[in-house]
């Protein structure tokens, strides 16, 4: 009696994907052919040439058979899939065309596995399907983490870049028209025109969020730049009065804020930056949003400029009457103030001091006498109402 034939083992998935191993030249050119479209969100391989996709294509699904032999050890963490992953990005090839070319090619592989595995039971093909969409899957895992990581990483490069390019501007270097025309380009603001710059002090933010994208919304191209204790904004004026740009700009204003005066193209935005602090430095206090225009403190801005000057103009201007007590000191400033404030009209001042006319002239007589001159006279209402002031800004916390 003859004996019984037994038939030979089918081949499991690491012997398959060896013997695949022979056809990748076919392999790869039916991916490349899948790769592409009629839809050009799935094809955005614009910037990659077809040699560098086809050698992309041969990589990936070598590393698949390979992954397959080696039971699909280590996928997610493939170096293949991560260094195509980052050239992608760095070429600019959208993620989610990168995946589909992924499954794309899984497909492939798969269907070249099935060619070669003949009739199989349910147990192998399950076997062989579980082992390659895991490599599949860990693979397209490497991909995204990698291709992330890249973005990531180009996204603070330019990050670094614009600050650096920002920092260039506000240094002075705008006046090179070479570097000017190089920034703007950059940046996308005109190289000329009128400038506007703002510096911002607050916690937690002294402007609102978005606040690039609502000056765009009016027609008005900025520049946002956290800098420090202080936030910088750079705002090209191209169609808008100052007076219009001041406008928009108050409303996004959180904190504290100094503008300056319109100045002329990238060259002299260290200038306007410099006016902006100034500005800032005579805001009011106890308020918790503010924009202060430079065109509207120069008195303010002066005196800050030149603070031991300031001083001496304090201790000469009102030394006799700083140096009361508190209370009548205090009375007789404030009435000063408001005087100067009405046009030196003692009628005019009563009712604000909540006080008799006649009560303010005593207190002025009782000023003239201490300080040894009198009130009246342009130059002496100059002078003391620069001391008040000056004694003001003195006086306020530092920031």
């Amino acid at each position: 009696m003859a004996p019984v034939a037994t038939p030979e083992p089918l081949p499991d998935s690491a012997e398959l994907a060896r013997a695949c191993g022979s056809d990748i030249d076919q392999l790869t050119a039916r991916l490349m052919a899948a790769v592409f479209t009629d839809d050009p969100e799935w094809t955005d391989y614009s910037a990659v040439s077809r040699a560098d996709l086809r050698d992309g294509c041969r990589r990936f699904l070598t590393r698949v058979l390979e992954l397959l032999a080696a039971k699909g050890a280590g996928a997610e963490r493939d170096d293949v899939a991560a260094a195509i992953g980052r050239q992608r990005a760095a070429q600019g090839v959208p993620l989610e065309a990168m995946q589909r070319t992924f499954r794309l090619g899984g497909r492939i592989v798969w269907e070249a596995l099935m060619d070669r595995g003949g009739a199989m039971s349910p147990a192998d093909f399950r076997e062989i399907g579980t082992a390659m969409w895991a490599v599949v899957d860990g693979m397209s895992s490497a991909l995204v983490t990698s291709y992330r990581g890249a973005e990531l990483d180009r996204v603070r490069r330019d990050e670094r870049r614009r600050h650096a390019l920002i920092e260039d501007v506000l240094s002075g270097r705008g006046r090179d028209a070479v570097f000017a025309a190089h920034a703007a380009r950059e940046l996308d603001i005109p190289a000329g025109g009128d400038y506007l710059v703002l510096v911002a002090r607050g916690e937690p933010q002294p402007l609102r969020p978005g606040t690039e994208s609502a000056l765009a919304a009016m027609g008005i191209r900025s520049v946002r730049h956290d800098r420090g204790d202080h936030t910088v904004g750079i705002v090209a004026l191209e169609q808008h009065s100052p007076q219009q740009a001041a406008e928009v700009l108050e409303p996004l204003v959180l904190g504290r804020a100094g503008l300056s005066p319109a100045v002329e193209g990238l060259a002299e935005i260290d200038v306007a930056h410099t006016l902006a602090t100034l500005a800032l430095d005579t805001a009011p206090r106890g308020r918790d949003a503010t924009l202060t225009r430079l065109d509207d403190n120069y008195p303010e801005a002066l005196l800050v400029r030149a603070p031991d000057l300031a001083q001496r103009l304090v201790q000469r201007s009102l030394g006799p009457i700083l140096a009361l007590p508190a209370k009548e000191r205090d009375i007789l400033l404030h009435t000063l103030t408001v005087w100067l404030a009405q046009n030196c009209s003692a009628a005019h001042a009563a009712p604000l001091l909540h006080c008799h006319r006649n009560t303010v002239i005593n207190r002025l007589q009782r000023a003239t006498t201490l300080l040894g001159r009198p009130l009246e006279g342009p130059r002496h209402q100059l002078e003391l109402s620069l001391a008040l002031t000056a004694r003001e800004l003195l006086e306020r916390p530092a920031g």
